[in-house]
């Protein structure tokens, strides 16, 4: 008999329910994990209609209750943060660095073995006595979870709370990346960041690491572009929803530019009339990121692209979990990546109906699931 526990399930067709399953122990080359905290975020909301069975959630953090006999990294009673790009350590992708792109492990990356969002051996968790898939195979809505090794990092930060260290696993990891591993923007730059919600943040955080010189946040809402100074931004810009693909506020941009443009945008809006927006900031020679996931069909004036503009998709701020997530550790540490402000609201597992109302109605900038500690 295993653990019997509370988890957040949704059958894949917009809906879920809180209700009870149960957590076998570890095989060789996994770990079970006490889960202390669950970050909420719009991809959480979109597997509600993923069309499968399954446990939500794929940022969180926890204490490791148990471990397989192969499991080296961690063991019982250490501090860890889970990380949804699990990798393999030996594809190509792999051995090229990209460990987010994992070609064997990875949930979401094209090229992989036939791995989906939630796609994994879910012999080790049961629901009503069947198996059961959990979100980015590691599903953190959930009291326990069951999880590979390469799904963990141990968190040494004394200080930081659960909720902090849960947020690191997406939104927080995202935004930093997105600027320093894969823009690697450069110090004395001049970055714009278009929509101010929880990834835009870090985007602005990850400037302000990276040392740029001008940070301007352009967003619709007065009360984000007020928190965005806050997280590092220099300038704010507040857009007009009626100016189409941003267009007017480029202009503004170039002008708070020398006239050429920024050196790097960043799109965090998820807006698909927003792809083509960061194009329109960045100078001749600069870089557009599109950092949000849209994943939509969209236009793009080539235009736009003169000249000599490069315009990038990074997955997962180009994660390298034992490297980047330890990172951002040591920042927090030194006050350098804020973490604890970020968190608006916290529910409890029988609120995750509230959370994403909020998510949705954009209340929060990050919105976390407490479990009993």
């Amino acid at each position: 008999m295993g653990i019997i526990c509370k988890a957040a399930i949704t059958e894949g067709r917009g809906g879920f329910v809180i209700s009870e399953i149960e957590v076998n122990e570890p095989q060789d080359d996994e770990v079970l994990v006490k889960v202390k905290a669950a970050g909420i975020c719009h991809t959480d909301f979109d597997s509600l209609s993923w069309g499968k069975e399954l446990i939500i959630g794929h940022e969180g953090a926890g204490v490791v209750v148990q471990t397989g006999k192969n499991v080296k990294s961690v063991k019982p009673g250490d501090k860890v943060i889970l990380n949804w790009a699990m990798h393999c350590g030996r594809c190509f992708q792999c051995l090229a660095g990209n460990q987010h792109l994992c070609e064997v492990a990875s949930p979401v990356a094209a090229g992989g073995n036939g791995y989906t969002p939630g796609h994994a051996d879910p012999s080790g968790t049961l629901y009503n006595g069947k198996p059961l898939l959990r979100s980015f195979n590691i599903g953190t809505l959930s009291e326990y979870t069951l999880v590979k090794e390469s799904a963990l990092v141990k968190n040494h930060s004394e200080k930081m709370s659960f909720p902090a260290a849960a947020i690191i696993s997406c939104g927080v990891m995202t935004g930093y990346g997105s600027v320093v591993n894969a823009a690697k923007v450069t110090p004395g730059s001049s970055v714009v960041v278009l929509g101010t919600g929880g990834v835009g943040l870090n985007v602005i955080q990850g400037a302000k690491v990276a040392k740029a010189g001008k940070i301007i946040a352009i967003d619709v809402n007065p009360t984000r572009l007020e928190m965005a100074k806050v997280y590092g931004a220099t300038h704010t810009l507040l857009a007009d929803k009626a100016d189409t693909g941003l267009l007017n506020a480029a202009k503004q941009v170039k002008e708070m530019t020398a006239g050429r443009g920024a050196d790097y945008a960043f799109e965090c809006t998820a807006i698909p009339e927003l792809g083509a927006a960061p194009l329109a900031m960045v100078r001749n020679a600069g870089m557009a990121v599109q950092v949000s996931g849209i994943e939509q069909e969209i236009t793009i004036d080539m235009n736009l692209f003169e000249w000599d503009k490069t315009y990038i998709n990074p997955l997962y701020g180009k994660c390298r979990p034992q490297i980047d997530f330890p990172d951002i550790i040591n920042l927090y540490e030194d006050g350098q990546i804020l973490l604890e402000e970020m968190i608006t609201r916290t529910y409890t597992i029988d609120e995750v109906d509230k959370a994403f109302d909020d998510l949705l109605n954009g209340r929060n900038a990050k919105g976390v699931i407490i479990f009993e500690q």
